[in-house]
């Protein structure tokens, strides 16, 4: 049992699989957090240039 648990612990077999899921994870945390930092920005200007379109004079 103690030869098992040692060859398990030698193995890294699963190591490039762990550092691609710890990259990803570091990714998406990236983007949402830049998401999150330029929504309100884009809400405000989405909503000056919606405003702008409705007073517009239609030719």
């Amino acid at each position: 049992m103690i030869d098992m648990f040692k060859t398990f612990a030698a193995e890294e077999d699963g190591a490039v699989t762990v550092d691609w899921v710890v990259l990803t994870a570091a990714i998406v945390g990236l983007g949402l957090a830049v998401m999150l930092s330029v929504r309100g920005a884009t809400e405000g200007l989405a909503t000056k240039i919606s405003n702008k379109i409705m007073t517009m004079d239609a030719k």
